[in-house]
């Protein structure tokens, strides 16, 4: 199995519905990759369209991959190691076709429910099935632009708790989706 992660920064709606690019965060790389490297993904991807964006990304990450930070931390650098930051969706699609020979397939996620919308349970057999590349795309702002979700190949269920209530930071939302298609059962 092989199994990406994309953050992307851009198409993301704003709560007006608009489209938007969003900014970085530090916190994303640190959680995301731990969250990522936990459960097997072969790499994370961070896409912003803005340069400045991905030169302090990288700055950030190379802090903690090399030198200093990469001695202080060793159990960071192993989860930043497979992080990249590029400038959009077609940079990893392009790269992942590339080492595989094939687009992977896209696995939107969404807050909301959409009319064509998979469960975990059922995701995460066709998984276990399946030897091509797989892309889970999470979206920052208010979530990923409808063209994204059309474009995607599966849409997963929205994450649902025990309350009305249904705004995880992006952080939160990966950690259980991985957890939930990835993670051991008993």
């Amino acid at each position: 199995m092989k199994i990406f992660i994309a953050l992307l920064h851009y198409p993301v709606y704003n709560r007006e519905r608009e489209i938007i690019s969003t900014q970085i965060t530090n916190l994303d790389f640190h959680d995301i990759s731990r969250a990522a490297k936990t459960y097997g993904v072969d790499k994370y991807y961070v896409a912003t369209p803005f340069k400045s964006q991905q030169e302090l990304a990288k700055k950030i990450i190379g802090h903690w991959t090399e030198g200093y930070g990469a001695e202080y931390n060793e159990f960071r650098k192993e989860a930043l190691i497979n992080t990249s930051i590029v400038s959009g969706l077609d940079d990893i699609l392009t790269e992942i076709e590339s080492e595989y020979g094939v687009e992977p397939k896209l696995i939107a996620t969404a807050a909301k429910g959409r009319s064509r919308q998979i469960d975990f349970l059922t995701m995460r057999k066709n998984l276990e099935d399946n030897d091509e590349p797989h892309l889970l795309l999470f979206g920052t702002g208010w979530g990923l632009a409808d063209e994204l979700i059309i474009k995607s190949d599966y849409v997963l269920e929205p994450i649902k708790g025990d309350s009305n209530y249904n705004h995880l930071s992006v952080r939160s939302a990966v950690a259980i989706v991985l957890d939930r298609l990835f993670g051991l059962r008993q």
